[in-house]
């Protein structure tokens, strides 16, 4: 999946938000423009709601990977195959049931927080 760099949060207030599934972190207003790029599928740009549902404002650390593939931080946060960008270290909150059954229809891995 790596690629094109995802969005850098352009500030680094109480607006910034982590996608459940991959941990991306960017602010509100850049999801709500154009959703998450590890997780295309969730369509946030299209329904604003689903950014709500999809991401989070309650995540722990943050993490810049400029390139995933070759950081061994990437690698042991399993974010190694996503594109490059700003991510968190963790999120506690689970994905919706709903999403998670697109993330299987989809084929792609969904971890839920540990406990």
């Amino acid at each position: 999946m790596a690629g094109a760099p995802a969005q850098i949060p352009t500030s680094f207030g109480h607006e910034l938000r982590a996608c459940l599934r991959c941990r991306l972190v960017k602010t509100y207003d850049q999801f709500r423009e154009s959703g998450c790029e590890n997780c295309p599928f969730f369509k946030m740009e299209e329904d604003h709601e689903l950014v709500v549902d999809c991401t989070t404002p309650n995540f722990n650390g943050i993490i810049s990977v400029m390139d995933p593939t070759r950081s061994w931080a990437a690698r042991w946060l399993r974010i190694g195959r996503f594109v490059p960008g700003v991510y968190t270290l963790a999120v506690s909150e689970a994905l919706p049931e709903d999403m998670q059954t697109i993330c299987e229809n989809q084929r792609v891995p969904y971890n839920p927080p540990k406990r």
